[in-house]
C-alpha cells in the first residue's frame, strides 16, 4: 500500500466524493447492509461544508482516487461537549472498483497519524449500532466501544442509533 498518497481534497474533488459515498452506500446495499447509507442522501454541498470546518482526505494510487474520509474536529452530535482531545473520523469509503483489499485500514490508519500529528490523544468514530460487520470492523481495528448514542441527527435522513467507538493514539 506504500503506492497510496494522501491529499486534501478540494472544490475540484466535490463530484468524486460524491460518487465514492454513493458508489460505498450501493456496495453496502448489495452486501445486504440496508439502514446505513443510501444513493443519493449526500450531495457537494455536505462535503464543501465539512472542508469548511474539518477536514476531507482523498487516497490515490497511480492517479485514481483509492477512497477518502472525513475528519472532524469536533462531534457534538454524537459525542457532546468534549475538551479538544480527539479527531472524529467519519465516511470512511473505499473505491472497490480500484482500491485493493485492506485500503480501507490503512485509510484509517492514516486518519489516525493525522490525528496523533495534530496532537489529539484519541481518534474517535461511531458507527450503525445494528450493523454488527462493521462494528466487528473496527473492534478488530484496536477501537473499543466507549457508549451508544441513539437519535443521532442524520445529514439527509432520519436520526439513528449508533455505537461510539474510541482508540489512543500513539504520535
Amino acid at each position: 500500500m506504500n503506492d497510496l498518497h494522501f491529499r486534501l481534497a478540494g472544490d475540484a474533488d466535490l463530484a468524486t466524493l460524491v460518487r465514492l459515498r454513493d458508489d460505498a452506500a450501493r456496495w453496502m446495499l448489495a452486501q445486504g447492509i440496508t439502514g446505513q447509507w443510501q444513493p443519493g442522501q449526500l450531495g457537494e454541498d455536505h462535503f464543501r461544508k465539512t472542508m469548511a470546518n474539518g477536514e476531507v482526505w482523498l487516497a490515490e494510487a497511480d492517479g485514481r482516487v483509492a477512497g477518502a474520509w472525513e475528519l472532524w474536529w469536533e462531534d457534538e452530535d454524537a459525542w457532546g461537549p468534549q475538551p479538544p482531545v480527539a479527531g472524529y473520523v467519519h465516511r470512511l469509503m473505499v473505491d472497490r472498483s480500484s482500491a485493493r483489499p485492506g485500503t480501507g485500514r490503512f485509510l484509517l490508519r492514516a486518519a489516525e497519524r493525522r490525528v496523533a500529528a495534530a496532537g489529539r490523544s484519541f481518534v474517535r468514530l461511531d458507527c450503525l449500532a445494528g450493523n454488527a460487520r462493521l462494528n466487528a470492523y473496527y473492534l478488530d481495528a484496536g477501537y473499543r466501544v466507549v457508549g451508544h448514542k441513539a437519535g443521532k441527527p442524520q445529514p439527509g435522513g432520519a436520526p439513528k442509533s449508533f455505537t461510539l467507538f474510541e482508540k489512543t493514539t500513539y504520535g
